[in-house]
């Protein structure tokens, strides 16, 4: 089942639901991640994608995190039409699970800093900054909204796998308030996060990301009991995909700006055969002397 997005809106917030297992999945396969690695490194790839969506076409969203932990960084680019791609340092860094039996993510990551780039076609693109301080993403990435955009948002991320080499389920949530939503609104909403259970384990139950999205919603009542009618709106669903961009185009292009003393000095050394490998999608790309007769004058 292909890894899709539903977003849209109500009276006091948006709202972003998603389905990425087949992404995490292809990520896996990729980058041969432990199960630990694969549980922070889909949650990033979950929270990039839910983001980008907020996002116009081509516009590109670039997430970047710099910790002390034993996955000292990952980058996640993704963009408006549902295209994401990432990779990680350390894909095969390990521990053992947290006594609940869920994956210690915290202790992978570490403390740091979170860095989101916007690239909307401006002359300059938008950078954010913020610290991570708890390394479980989803808080993070919250956090990032309040301090940097100034937007209340509630995120929740989850990767379950049945075994090292396959994900069974990847996903989340992300609601966002609108500067004048209605604090008994707020209020539930907090309530509602904290009383259902976690992403994966609403997708064990085989909720459906439109059985979520209501389960959100639903049973709203204030203090005094009474009912909370916040009527909401699907606006778009999209289909993801784990998508690289990269081509031998791209990387010829590359290695010119080398310069011909660098990149004659570097044939040399490598036997007159060049290799290079695409970091987000492991795919490799040969080349020679020959290729670059023209440029070298050769």
């Amino acid at each position: 089942m292909k890894s899709r997005i539903i977003r849209g809106a109500s009276k006091n917030a948006r709202f972003f639901l998603a389905d990425t297992t087949e992404i995490v999945q292809k990520a896996l396969d990729i980058h041969e991640c432990s199960p630990t690695s694969i549980a922070a490194f889909g949650r990033f790839l979950t929270a990039g994608v839910i983001m980008g969506m907020s996002l116009k076409g081509d516009d590109l969203l670039t997430l970047i995190t710099s910790t002390d932990g034993l996955v000292p960084q990952m980058t996640v680019t993704a963009n408006g039409k549902g295209e994401v791609k990432g990779y990680l340092a350390n894909p095969q860094a390990d521990l053992p699970p947290r006594p609940t039996g869920r994956p210690d993510v915290a202790n992978l990551i570490g403390k740091g800093s979170l860095r989101v780039i916007k690239d909307m076609g401006l002359k300059e693109p938008y950078v954010g900054l913020s610290e991570i301080n708890s390394g479980e993403i989803a808080e993070d990435i919250a956090y990032y909204y309040v301090t940097s955009e100034q937007t209340p948002t509630v995120i929740a991320l989850g990767v379950d796998l049945k075994d090292d080499k396959t994900v069974r389920s990847a996903g989340g949530y992300m609601v966002q308030l609108f500067p004048d939503a209605d604090d008994k609104f707020i209020d539930k909403l907090e309530e509602k996060i904290k009383a259902i259970r976690n992403v994966t384990e609403l997708f064990k139950g085989g909720m459906d990301l439109e059985r979520i999205l209501k389960l959100l919603y639903e049973d709203m009542t204030d203090e005094n009991h009474e009912r909370l009618v916040e009527d909401y709106e699907i606006m778009e669903e999209r289909e993801l995909s784990y998508s690289c961009n990269c081509s031998k185009e791209k990387y010829y292009r590359g290695l010119i700006t080398l310069g011909k003393e660098e990149l004659s000095k570097l044939f040399k050394e490598m036997n007159g055969n060049i290799e290079t490998e695409c970091h987000f999608c492991r795919k490799k790309y040969q080349f020679t002397e020959e290729d670059f007769k023209d440029f070298l004058g050769k």
